[in-house]
């Protein structure tokens, strides 16, 4: 069973990588947001009714891991595209993560 577990682990990582070079083709280098970018921001302003319908449809929409997902919308809430792009889902985003950074460090400005 654990060979298993590795083995899933090994493959999602696998689809990661192949994702993120697809992005890199798709227009992420050319200033602008990527497909995936924009797939991540439209998954993340649909209502989810818990965790595990949300980290299902990222596996089959994306194609991608739940920790990878997660990765790539934290680094598209410091993006000016994506901010121009969806600047409600961004900024609501920004204050959920602020609010959370204080709750883990209430000495931290961020």
């Amino acid at each position: 069973m654990a060979g298993t577990e590795h083995e899933h682990e090994r493959a999602d990582g696998e689809a990661d990588g192949e994702a993120d070079r697809e992005a890199e083709r798709s227009g992420a280098a050319s200033g602008g947001l990527s497909a995936r970018d924009r797939s991540v921001l439209a998954l993340e302003r649909l209502g989810w009714s818990g965790p595990g319908a949300k980290e299902r449809a990222i596996r089959e929409r994306l194609d991608i891991s739940p920790t990878r997902y997660y990765q790539l919308l934290n680094a598209l809430l410091d993006d000016p595209a994506a901010l121009a792009h969806d600047p409600l889902t961004v900024n609501r985003l920004r204050r959920r993560r602020a609010v959370q950074r204080a709750r883990r460090d209430p000495e931290d400005p961020a």
